[in-house]
């Protein structure tokens, strides 16, 4: 969910089954007794086809950081001032979506960012859109940010509704509450692959749009709680305490954006510019100017109280929550003096037990945690309490909450996006194409139908184009699909021989090729599918196809030919020598008959003869 605005510090607990962690000194039992152990990119121009790197080239302020202002002019760019990072256009990034400016009575320098004055908007019958990051490191963790400010972009006065992706994930849902009010969508996940989308989803609560994207890759010992199967998304990141406004980049190496928190009247504030020592690094890293800042209680009140609300959503209506507790002490302590409390979180002790109460130390970043959601509460009181021999009040210098999602849906197997992305590029596929083709079910690509054999990757199996307007040559990218079952190109306009390396495909039964501009012949490998039964082939209405003679006759019908021939031959030749040898026949028995009818006299007989 969107970050809000909290009533107090949007703080949650460890999980039942989990429990609290404790960067600095040596772990302590939670309150159920059980112990736990503490524990770049500059975006490239690859191939058209490749869906992982159809971002720009860009130079970028930091290694690894992606920074796009949604909706300037392609190919434009600038510094923005407080970060010094460098914002690009998007138009590398999506092949989506159009440009437009917020309502001129928005655009205010002094109270908004730059990227808060465009949008790029997503009108139109596709229910995804999507934006893709690459040249990332798979198996890596990032932030990902999501920026947007409705501005009555549109003039309608209806600020919109839409689910946002991480990938083939659900992120979270946007609530657009009003014109003026910026809002921020922010996950930490671990990328599988070496590129991740982000995908603004419809569901009919209005055109969904977008005003900035950020990415910045993290070290992958940070956040421990986002792992290969979760993710999280921030529900609050707050630096408490005078500061006038927040934290990021470069004071923050990672660009963590930290809201500044006061509460005069229930706070009272402390803070130094001595230079933070800190044992958090290995999980959280938090910035030195963040730990320079804490609240502790206002006169002689001995407790902090904080209280959060579950904001749960039309997927997680039980949301699971992770918290990040910041301590260092400020103050150098007289011999006298301690500081010692309680964290408890509705109303049970959450990291520590009666004995041993949390102590920060001078100038030394510490960080509790909890090391898994809690989950089935609609409220949670967070309260810090000073401990019965304690001089003086609790104190705290930030916080994290964060919300759990699941990561663990997997995408199309990579060879297939691959293939099929290219396909879309060279016939410039309109459709749905967006996103994952297969993944999730109700968002899959148009005129693809894919096998989910669980554990292992969607597959593309069936592709149809027919009558889909494709011109040009039949794409060699279709021998990629090495699951390919079916294949209709039917009714376009393709040209040029058809490839042999179909025939490679062994799942291939049926390749409809009916109604082209094909020429030349069938290639042997296709004719020996045909004629083993393993493939059926439709290519009629191609008048330049198969012109020459048996160019397109399989070796099948070719030797029923030559078999007639072989048996009809002999046959005949038996027939004629049989007539010859009969016509001889009764030409000599006739010549016989004609010799012995012969009148007496003309040969005459000897005198012995007749006696």
């Amino acid at each position: 969910m969107a970050t809000p605005s909290w009533q107090f510090l949007l703080i949650l607990a460890a999980a039942a089954a989990g429990g609290v962690l404790r960067v600095r000194s040596q772990d302590m039992p939670d309150s159920t007794g059980e112990l736990f152990s503490s524990r770049s990119f500059c975006a490239g121009k690859n191939a058209s086809y490749d869906l992982r790197s159809k971002a720009q080239s860009h130079l970028c302020a930091r290694a690894g950081f992606i920074s796009i202002d949604c909706g300037i002019p392609e190919g434009s760019s600038y510094v923005d001032p407080v970060t010094k990072l460098t914002y690009v256009s998007d138009a590398g990034f999506t092949d989506a979506g159009v440009n437009r400016n917020v309502s001129a009575e928005y655009i205010d320098p002094m109270a908004y960012a730059a990227r808060e004055f465009n949008v790029r908007s997503f009108p139109g019958a596709a229910p995804r859109s999507c934006y893709t990051l690459g040249s990332l490191t798979p198996g890596s963790k990032y932030l990902i940010r999501a920026g947007f400010m409705y501005g009555n972009y549109d003039g309608l006065g209806r600020p919109p509704a839409f689910d946002l992706h991480l990938g083939v994930n659900f992120w979270t849902t946007m609530n657009i509450t009003g014109p003026n009010s910026p809002v921020i969508a922010e996950v930490i996940a671990v990328v599988p692959d070496d590129f991740v989308q982000v995908c603004l989803v419809n569901t009919g609560a209005g055109t969904p749009f977008i005003s900035g994207l950020d990415l910045r890759p993290l070290k992958n010992t940070l956040y421990p709680q986002a792992n290969a199967t979760q993710g999280l998304v921030l529900f609050a990141r707050r630096d408490l305490g005078p500061r006038s406004s927040g934290v990021r980049y470069p004071d923050d190496r990672y660009d963590r954006a930290w809201t500044s928190w006061m509460e005069q009247d229930m706070w009272s504030e402390i803070s130094t510019t001595e230079k933070m020592q800190s044992s958090a690094g290995l999980y959280f890293d938090v910035p030195s100017a963040v730990m320079q800042t804490a609240i502790t209680p206002l006169g002689a009140s001995n407790t902090i109280y904080f209280v959060v609300y579950a904001e749960p959503n039309h997927v997680y209506t039980a949301p699971g929550y992770v918290f990040i507790l910041y301590f260092a002490d400020l103050q150098v302590l007289p011999s006298n003096a301690s500081r010692q409390f309680y964290i408890t979180i509705n109303g049970k002790l959450w990291y520590t037990d009666v004995t041993h109460p949390y102590t920060p130390q001078y100038l030394l970043s510490d960080a509790i945690y909890s090391k898994g959601p809690q989950y089935g509460f609609s409220q949670y009181n967070i309260t810090l309490t000073a401990a019965a021999n304690s001089t003086l009040p609790p104190i705290i210098n930030a916080a994290e909450a964060f919300s759990v999602i699941s990561t663990a849906n997997v995408g199309t197997d990579a060879q297939d996006v691959s293939a099929i992305t290219a396909i879309k590029a060279k016939y410039q596929v309109k459709k749905n194409w967006m996103g994952d083709p297969c993944v999730p079910k109700n968002l899959a690509w148009d005129g693809l139908s894919c096998s989910y054999a669980v554990p292992d990757p969607p597959r593309i199996t069936a592709i149809n184009l027919s009558s889909g307007g494709l011109s040009g040559d039949i794409s060699f990218y279709f021998s990629k699909l090495t699951a390919l079952e079916y294949l209709d190109l039917s009714h376009n306009k393709l040209t040029g021989s058809i490839p042999d390396v179909l025939s490679q495909l062994s799942s291939l039964k049926v390749i409809d090729l009916t109604d082209n501009q094909l020429n030349g012949s069938i290639p042997s490998g296709l004719l020996e599918r045909i004629q083993d039964d393993s493939l059926k082939l439709r290519y009629g209405d191609n008048p330049n196809l198969c012109s020459n003679g048996n160019a397109c006759q399989t070796k099948k019908k070719m030797s029923n030919t030559l078999l007639a021939v072989y048996i009809a031959v002999p046959i005949v030749a038996c027939v004629v020598a049989g007539t010859v040898v009969l016509l001889l026949f009764v030409i000599r028995r006739n010549k016989g008959d004609t010799l012995i009818n012969k009148p007496s006299s003309i040969l005459p007989v000897p005198a012995s003869y007749c006696h």
